[in-house]
């Protein structure tokens, strides 16, 4: 299998598939089994899930000797806000009403490591800097969520807009988002998977269907989704989102199949208990 794997962005996807909104925990072993597929340890695997309890994201729950591992109300908001991106908003922004979500900020040298923070999120939230301490992103978004825990109070101004001449939206595309480079990322896609037979060293379809999901979360997390009228015809997300789409639905009954016989399930109320504090 090509590239390296991250054993927290597969986690995340088989919680996604097979666990989020069905009230279950998975034993860590049959998760090992599971990603023992993905070429990765039994080490690398109980690694990455005492990380992610100790992060918030999941919590154990205990049935005899065996240790399951179920998501906790944060892990599930994340979890829901990637199956929306892949199902609902997908790749291509047809229905982008002509509005600009713009974000100001002016922060002092001391607050320096804020201001990086802000950044970041900002990347991640889909926006592109058009200029210094301006940015902007299609549509209305709603950055609260992302402000708030900075506590910026008025080093930050949200606006939502339009161009006027002689400000042209294509131009603001162009000025504030690198479009090759998104462009590159859905290439690459295309080259791992529009192919007669993706991934021929994959076990099986359990495997491919994580490395697909995986691929293609990480893929449409990363695009800010800019409105497809301001982009090339031969846009490389249309094809990557009908591969994705395609192959999804080839994968799903088979690997399906696989999990029900690996997977081991201790069903869990919502919110049911305390993370056990044994390992696991």
């Amino acid at each position: 299998m090509e590239g390296p794997v991250r054993p927290q962005s597969l986690m995340f996807t088989l919680l996604g598939i097979y666990v989020l909104g069905r009230d279950t925990a998975l034993y860590s072993g049959s998760v090992i089994d599971v990603f023992a597929r993905l070429g990765l340890s039994e080490e690398a695997v109980r690694s990455t899930l005492t990380r992610m309890v100790k992060r918030g994201l999941l919590e154990r729950h205990r049935q005899g000797r065996k240790v399951y591992f179920g998501l906790t109300e944060h892990a599930a908001e994340v979890l829901e806000d990637g199956r929306r991106r892949i199902w609902e908003t997908g790749a291509v922004n047809n229905g982008w009403d002509g509005t600009w979500t713009v974000v100001g900020f002016s922060l002092p040298d001391s607050r320096r490591s804020t201001r990086h923070d802000l950044r970041s999120q900002l990347v991640w939230a889909g926006f592109g800097l058009l200029q210094s301490g301006l940015w902007i992103a299609p549509g209305t978004k709603d950055v609260a969520g992302v402000l708030a825990p900075l506590e910026l109070g008025d080093h930050v101004t949200v606006l939502t807009a339009r161009a006027f001449k002689p400000t042209e939206a294509a131009d603001l595309v162009r000025k504030a988002f690198d479009t090759e480079q998104v462009a590159g990322r859905y290439r690459a896609f295309l080259d791992r998977w529009d192919t007669g037979d993706p991934l021929p060293a994959a076990p099986d379809d359990l495997a491919r269907q994580l490395l697909l999901h995986n691929d293609w979360l990480q893929l449409v997390r990363q695009d800010p989704h800019l409105p497809a009228e301001h982009l090339p015809d031969d846009w490389p997300a249309i094809r990557a989102e009908h591969v994705f789409h395609t192959l999804a639905r080839l994968y799903e009954p088979r690997a399906r199949r696989l999990a029900d016989t690996v997977l081991d399930e201790l069903p869990v109320r919502s919110g049911e208990g305390r993370p056990s504090s044994g390992g696991e």
